[in-house]
C-alpha cells in the first residue's frame, strides 16, 4: 500500500545544457512532457499525493496540479524545503523524485516504497549501476547492507571509485524526520546551494537507519540533461510503449521504426506497418491495417476493419468499419462512413477564410468511392454510395447515389450511381 506516501517531484531547474528556452522538465516526449512521465509512474505506483516543485516562471505551466514554487534556484534541498507548506500536517513517508526522469516506472517507485517499509528506515536512497559510472556520487553500504555514506566521485578513493552502485538522487524518507534536516542543511559549495543527498550524512551520523535500494534497470533512473540523453530514452520508452500493445495483441512489424505515444489505444489484430507514427488521443478498432510511413494524429477514431494506408495522415477524424484510404491522401477534420474507400491523393481542405474560426468539417458517407486526386473544400457532405470523379474538387453537397467532380468545375449527376447499378439494397 502506498496511499500514505506523498511525492515531491523537482521540476525547477532550468537545464541550460538542452541548449533551449523551454525549461528541461517541459521537453515533450511521446506524448508527454519529462516531468509529467515521472508524476504518471508515482500516480501508477498508488503514491497519494503528488506536488511539482517548479520555478515562479513556470508556476502556471502544470494545470490541474499541485505545486510549490522555489523562488530562487538554491538547490535540492532548497527545493523540497519549498514544498513544505504544501505538505504541513503530512505523516508516514515523503518520496523525493527529480523531474527529469521520464523513464522511471511505477514498479521502480513502488519497489523504493517497499524497501523504505520493510527496513523500517529513517530514508532510503535510490541507487543503480551505470555502464558509465562518470561522476555520480559512489554508495558505500555498511557491514548490514545499509548506507554508510555518499561519497563525491572527486572525494572518493580508489576503491570507492570501483564501486558499481551509485546515487539516482531519488530518495524515501520518513516525513517526520524529513523536515528537521533541511533545516539542518548548509551551503557547502561557493553556489550556496543546499544539497538534498547531504540528509542521508545527517541521518547516518545520528544514527538514523538508512537504506539502499537498487533499482534493476539503469536507464530508468539516469536523469536527463542534454538532447542526446532525450533522443535514447525516448528510444527506450517507445520500445516500452510498443511491447505492450505487442503482447496485448497488435502486430508491430518493425518495432524500432513506430513510433506510438503514451495514450494510444489499439485493440487486439491491428496490424501496423514499418515507418508508422500515431500520436495523441487516438483509437484503433480490432482489425485495422496502418500502412507503412502512415502517420495518425489526435482526436482520430479508426473503426474495425479500417485501412490506413502508406504515405496517409489522418487528423482528427472518424473512419468507419472497412473504409479503406490505401495511399498517398490527407484526411483532416471529418468523418467517413463505413466501407468507403478513398482514391490515391485524396484531401479534405478544411482552412476557414475567416480568421478565429474553427476548421470546417468534411462527411462522406458509407459505401463511398472517390476517385484520385480529388479534394473536398469543406464544409462538405458527400451523401452514401456517392461516387466522385477523378481530378474533381468537390465544393458543393452531393447527394446520396449520385456521380460528381467533371472538372474544371463540379458538376453532380444526381442519382446516376442507383441509375447504372441499383441500390445496395435493391
Amino acid at each position: 500500500m502506498t496511499n500514505d506516501v506523498t511525492a515531491v517531484v523537482m521540476a525547477a531547474g532550468l537545464g541550460t545544457r538542452m541548449k533551449s528556452a523551454t525549461p528541461k522538465h517541459l521537453h515533450p516526449l511521446l506524448g508527454r512532457r519529462l516531468v509529467d512521465w515521472v508524476v504518471q509512474a508515482a500516480r501508477d505506483a498508488g503514491v497519494a499525493r503528488v506536488v511539482v516543485v517548479t520555478s515562479p516562471d513556470a508556476a502556471g505551466a502544470f494545470p490541474g496540479l499541485e505545486v510549490a514554487v522555489q523562488e530562487r534556484p538554491l538547490g535540492t534541498g532548497d527545493a523540497v524545503r519549498a514544498a513544505r507548506d504544501a505538505l504541513a500536517g503530512v505523516e508516514g513517508a515523503i518520496l523525493v523524485l527529480n523531474g527529469d526522469v521520464p523513464g522511471l516506472s511505477a514498479e521502480t517507485v513502488r519497489a523504493l516504497i517497499e524497501t523504505h517499509r520493510t527496513e523500517q528506515a529513517a530514508g532510503t536512497v535510490l541507487a543503480f549501476e551505470p555502464e558509465d559510472l562518470r561522476s555520480y556520487g559512489r554508495i558505500v553500504r555498511n557491514a548490514g547492507g545499509r548506507l554508510a555514506r555518499i561519497v563525491e566521485a572527486k572525494d572518493a578513493s580508489p576503491d570507492e571509485l570501483a564501486l558499481r552502485e551509485v546515487n539516482s538522487g531519488i530518495y524515501c524518507f520518513a516525513a517526520d524526520k524529513l523536515w528537521p534536516l533541511l533545516d539542518r542543511l548548509q551551503p557547502q559549495n561557493a553556489q550556496g546551494e543546499l544539497y538534498v543527498t547531504d540528509t542521508l550524512g545527517m541521518l547516518v551520523a545520528d544514527g538514523e537507519p538508512v537504506a539502499v535500494h537498487t533499482a534493476p534497470v539503469a536507464w530508468e533512473v539516469e536523469g536527463i540533461n542534454t538532447r542526446v540523453e532525450l533522443a535514447f530514452v525516448a528510444g527506450k520508452l517507445r520500445d516500452r510503449i510498443n511491447e505492450a500493445h505487442m503482447l496485448a495483441g497488435v502486430t508491430i512489424v518493425d518495432p524500432s521504426s513506430t513510433w506510438i505515444e503514451t495514450g494510444v489505444e489499439i485493440e487486439q489484430d491491428v496490424t501496423i506497418h514499418p515507418f508508422t507514427v500515431i500520436r495523441g488521443d487516438v483509437r484503433i478498432a480490432t482489425g485495422v491495417e496502418i500502412g507503412p510511413f502512415a502517420y495518425v494524429r489526435p482526436g482520430t477514431e479508426v473503426a474495425e476493419r479500417a485501412k490506413i494506408g502508406t504515405f496517409v495522415e489522418v487528423k482528427k477524424s472518424k473512419i468507419g468499419a472497412g473504409t479503406k484510404i490505401p495511399h498517398l491522401s490527407y484526411i483532416g477534420d471529418a468523418e467517413i462512413g463505413e466501407e468507403t474507400n478513398v482514391g490515391a491523393g485524396g484531401v479534405t481542405a478544411n482552412f476557414k477564410h475567416q480568421p478565429g474560426l474553427p476548421k470546417a468539417k468534411t462527411v462522406i458517407g458509407s459505401n463511398v468511392r472517390t476517385g484520385i486526386h480529388n479534394v473536398f473544400d469543406a464544409p462538405v457532405t458527400v451523401g452514401d454510395d456517392a461516387w466522385i470523379a477523378p481530378g474533381a474538387v468537390i465544393t458543393d453537397d452531393v447527394p446520396p447515389g449520385s456521380l460528381a467532380g467533371f472538372p474544371p468545375r463540379q458538376e453532380t449527376k444526381e442519382g446516376w450511381v442507383y441509375e447504372k447499378h441499383g441500390k445496395p439494397d435493391s
